[in-house]
Formats: C-alpha cells, sequence, structure tokens
C-alpha cells in the first residue's frame, strides 16, 4: 500500500533542519566525507533523498514538501555575501575577477557546443542537447524550467523533463565532485595554503559566510566564528530584512523596465553591496561579523539541505541513455576544463583551488552550490578565500547571464 505523506511548512522545515544537523554530524565524524570537503547540507539532504527514492520504487510511499521559505534562505544569504562586498577587496581580487569571468562565459559556450554535438552524434533532438548544457548546468533548475517550455513549443517533446533531470543531475555532480577536485589540485600541485587569519573559518552549515569584517564598519574586536548573542543578531537580521525587501523591488523594478529577468538574490546582493561600501565610507552602522556569518551559515545550510532533500532522484535514472551519456561528457569535460585551464590561469593557488571548486558548483549545479563547495573546502584548511568568496558569486550569479542567456536562445533558435 503507498502511503502518501504531504509534509506543511512548519514539519518541511523541521525535517530540514534535522537532517542539516546530522549531515554536520556526519561530516565531522566520519573520515572520507571531511577529507574529501562533501558538504554537510549534501550530506543529510542526499541521503534523505535516497531513502525517498526506496520508499517510492517500494510502493511503500511518497513524500512532497511544502518548500515555501527556500527562496527566502537563498536571498537571505546571498545578501549577507554582497556584505561582504567591500570595493577594496574587489580590487584586490581585479585581474582574478576578469579570468573567472571570461572562464565562465568560454564555459557557458562549451557546455551548448558539447550537448549539440553530443546530440547530433547519439542521435537526439539537438534542442534536448541544449537543454541538457548551458540551460539546466549553468542555468540550473530556474532556467530549465524557464527555457523548457519554450523548446517544447518549437517542437522538443519532454523538453522540458530532461532539462529539469539534468539540473537534478548538475545539482548533485557539482556538490560531490567540488571539494574532492580542489582537494587533489592542492596535493597535485602542493600548493602552499596560507596561514589561518584572526578570523577563521566558521564551523557550520558549510555555509561559512562571507564575513562582514573589514576595515570599516565592522566589529573587530572579536572573531567571526565565536556565536553572536541577540544583541547583535537582532539588528544584524533587521538589516538583512530590509536589504533583502530593498533587492526584490530592484530586480522587479529592472525586469519592468528591461525586460531582462534578475533574480531577486541577485537583486539583493547588488544592494548589500552598495550598503557595506557606504557604510565603509561613511559608518553608517556598526556591521558585526559574527552575527553575519551566523545568518549567512544558517541560510546557506537551511536552503541547501532543503535543495537536495526534495530532489526527485527517480529522474536522472529515467533518463534515456543517450541523454546520461551526454551529461557524463558534460562532467568530464567541465573537470578537464577547470584543471587544465582555468586553475593554471588563476594562479595555481590556494585562491586558484577554492575557485576551481566553486566553478565545479555552479557549472553544473548552481551558485549555492559553489559557495557550499568552497566553504567545505577552506573549512578543511581552517583558511577562507576572500577573493574566491567575492568572485565566485559576482561572476557565476550575476555577469554570467550577460553571455549565457544570449547564447542559450541562439543556440535553440539555430538548431529548432
Amino acid at each position: 500500500m503507498n502511503l502518501e505523506l504531504s509534509l506543511d511548512l512548519v514539519q518541511s522545515s523541521a525535517l530540514a533542519g534535522v537532517l542539516l544537523l546530522l549531515g554536520e554530524a556526519a561530516r565531522r565524524r566520519i573520515g572520507f566525507l571531511e577529507r574529501f570537503s562533501i558538504p554537510g547540507p549534501v550530506i543529510g539532504g542526499f541521503a534523505f533523498a535516497l531513502i525517498l527514492l526506496a520508499l517510492r520504487e517500494t510502493g511503500t510511499a511518497t513524500v512532497e514538501f511544502d518548500t515555501s521559505l527556500q527562496a527566502p534562505a537563498m536571498i537571505a544569504f546571498f545578501t549577507t555575501v554582497g556584505l561582504s562586498g567591500s570595493l577594496s577587496l574587489l580590487r584586490k581580487g581585479g585581474r582574478l575577477l576578469v579570468v573567472y569571468l571570461l572562464a565562465c562565459w568560454a564555459l557557458a559556450v562549451a557546455q551548448n557546443a558539447v550537448g549539440i554535438g553530443m546530440a547530433e552524434l547519439l542521435g537526439v533532438d539537438p534542442l534536448l542537447g541544449v537543454m541538457a548544457g548551458a540551460v539546466s548546468l549553468e542555468g540550473g533548475h530556474g532556467a530549465a524550467a524557464a527555457f523548457g517550455p519554450t523548446a517544447e513549443g518549437m517542437g522538443a517533446d519532454g523538453a522540458t523533463a530532461v532539462a529539469v533531470a539534468s539540473a537534478t543531475f548538475g545539482l548533485v555532480a557539482g556538490s560531490l565532485l567540488g571539494g574532492p577536485l580542489a582537494g587533489w589540485l592542492v596535493k597535485r600541485y602542493r600548493v602552499a595554503v596560507p596561514a589561518a587569519s584572526s578570523a577563521p573559518v566558521p564551523v557550520g552549515a558549510d555555509g561559512g559566510s562571507p564575513s562582514a569584517g573589514g576595515p570599516a564598519g565592522a566589529d573587530e574586536g572579536r572573531s567571526p566564528a565565536e556565536a553572536a548573542g541577540y544583541a547583535q543578531l537582532l539588528p544584524t537580521a533587521a538589516l538583512i530584512g530590509v536589504i533583502m525587501v530593498a533587492g526584490i523591488a530592484l530586480g522587479q523594478w529592472f525586469g519592468a523596465a528591461t525586460g531582462f529577468v534578475l533574480p531577486d538574490y541577485v537583486g539583493a546582493m547588488a544592494v548589500a553591496v552598495l550598503v557595506r561600501n557606504l557604510n565603509d565610507r561613511f559608518r553608517l552602522v556598526r556591521l558585526d561579523a559574527g552575527a553575519v556569518e551566523v545568518v549567512s551559515s544558517l541560510t546557506l545550510g537551511f536552503f541547501l539541505t532543503m535543495a537536495m532533500m526534495s530532489l526527485k532522484i527517480w529522474e536522472l535514472y529515467a533518463l534515456a541513455l543517450p541523454l546520461l551519456g551526454i551529461l557524463a561528457v558534460q562532467v568530464l569535460v567541465i573537470a578537464a576544463f577547470v584543471v587544465f585551464v582555468v586553475f593554471r590561469l588563476l594562479g595555481r593557488g590556494y585562491d586558484a583551488a577554492t575557485m576551481a571548486a566553486g566553478m565545479i558548483g555552479h557549472g553544473l549545479g548552481g551558485t549555492p552550490n559553489a559557495m557550499a563547495n568552497m566553504s567545505a573546502f577552506n573549512q578543511r584548511f581552517g583558511v577562507r578565500s576572500e577573493k574566491a568568496f567575492l568572485v565566485v558569486p559576482l561572476a557565476g550569479a550575476v555577469l554570467i547571464d550577460l553571455v549565457g542567456l544570449p547564447w542559450i536562445v541562439w543556440c535553440m533558435n539555430a538548431v529548432a
């Protein structure tokens, strides 16, 4: 008898919290998980997704979730990312930003070329190759849901299912491969790890947030890893909430004015960057690094755990073998690109290794996966790469679309 369960908002959120806690505990206690820098949210969430798969396949039960809090948690996390966006830090990573952005654009171009080429080789509709390219891998589930119906309207039957399943594959692959590959690069090239600073990487939801600490407007008298109290958390949470509202409004205005969709979390991150730099200049408020770090760790951990636990893994093995072949080649291409091109161009240092983990994360899954990969990798060595935490989300979540979206549209029209 198949039991149908539907968890409400409170139940779904509580489950995500428990799975995040279990995932973190497993990461700390199981050697290979720590060694390969597997994020705690991925461990707990994906393990539960496997349980759901078993329940479904045995006809025991199916479970539906209310994931309404997933999007606000993601927006809150990227707000904390923006609060680390000091222009002085951006100037320090200027060359790295340019190199990384060019690599992101090249990857988006390559993914569609690989998808179309493999589709032609395997006798699959080339539009499905685009769906298994930059649409789902660089674009994630959002782009998959947006472009899938368009591709179906152009004659590609099942394009939405293919795109969503490919995005799911990429989410899992990007989370599992980023940390191990970066660790291998450190060992293979004997990368020197910088000395730990006075602001160590937090032990938390693998979300080790970009610290709001800095030369101005920050609480420098206390380690960001130290637990923040109510007096610090309240004004920080209020500020983050106001920035989120302003960022969503900015995205809506930008979309109406230009017709270009600006994700809510991107708008929030942009406003947060503005707030941070105005605060650095005029010291308007006191930014507490520890409080920002607590909010960041919890929101990223919660968002990613909820995304992983609600994965429909059966969409992966239900794919036709040709599509699985396309996705396998995509993984090999991005891994080779990161190891032999990106890592070298970025200087083969600790920042480069961290950004390699990030590119695997957002190049296959999404920017939150990139952030989790980098946090888990940096936690392993106890040193956070400030440049990576600024460059990767800025290039991978915002600037990449300047080339990625027009390229997707052109490819779809070219092969239809």
